[in-house]
């Protein structure tokens, strides 16, 4: 009987864990929580919301920065909401590769993400971006602009300040490829242990320096420091490393990147 119990108050308060591994659970512990102030070659970015993608021109933060060494990039990030509102009947068949809104079931309660199910498809428009972006966050998850970006490499380096582009003489680069089931966007039916996420393109290369996994509830975040390494369309190459996931008040997805361009 106790058993069955615990199972109905785990259920009742499943969601309320899951975004705990995301949102600052421990809020309350901060009364004003200490401002993060990058230092020059880094930004940082709260990326913990379900409904935003948050795009930085590289390029542009980097030429700013190198005429001004207290310039703050971190202002420089654009951010446009995952749109959601239907532009068409639901449809239950998967295969579609199309924008919209993908819903899977997950064995949250078993074998966890690895486990799980297409349930049904949304459409929806298309992802808005800025007019100049290079990379692209939306908490655990990356994307690069097609038309800047070639593909990403994954370093074993976990210094950037020795990263030069002669490391890049036998690296393999990796495209964005197409995701259904991992920008997660909605949470609402995650009582019934269904998600909704978007369909997009992303770089599950850059994606890995941020893995989250269920089980455990709350969620368990694994950190991957190594530096990456961005081919440039025009010939350069840019790096980018994950300094740290978790924000002054205690939310992680809160984002703090190193970067390097041009090499």
């Amino acid at each position: 009987m106790f058993r069955k119990q615990l199972f109905y108050l785990s259920i009742l308060f499943l969601p309320v864990m899951l975004l705990s591994g995301c949102e600052g659970g421990f809020d309350f512990v901060y009364d004003e929580p200490p401002v993060v102030t990058p230092v020059q070659g880094q930004v940082y970015v709260d990326a913990s919301s379900w409904t935003e993608w948050h795009y930085l021109d590289l390029a542009a933060v980097s030429e700013k920065s190198a005429e001004d060494e207290d310039y703050d990039a971190s202002g420089a990030f654009e951010t446009f909401s995952i749109p959601m509102t239907a532009t068409g009947d639901i449809e239950t068949e998967t295969g579609h590769g199309r924008p919209g809104q993908y819903q899977y079931w997950y064995d949250v309660w078993g074998e966890g993400l690895s486990k799980n199910e297409f349930r049904q498809f949304t459409p929806c428009e298309a992802q808005q971006e800025p007019e100049s972006w290079t990379f692209a966050v939306h908490r655990d998850n990356v994307r690069t602009n097609p038309d800047v970006v070639s593909g990403v490499w994954e370093s074993q380096l976990t210094d950037i300040s020795a990263v030069t582009s002669a490391l890049t003489a036998s690296a393999t680069f990796t495209a964005d490829e197409w995701s259904e089931n991992e920008v997660w966007s909605d949470q609402s039916k995650m009582l019934s242990c269904l998600v909704s996420s978007q369909g997009i393109k992303v770089s599950k290369v850059l994606s890995s320096w941020l893995k989250m996994s269920i089980p455990p509830i709350p969620p368990a975040f694994a950190h991957n420091n190594h530096v990456f390494i961005l081919a440039m369309r025009d010939g350069t190459f840019a790096a980018l490393q994950l300094a740290d996931y978790i924000g002054p008040n205690g939310t992680k997805c809160c984002l703090t990147i190193n970067y390097k361009y041009p090499l």
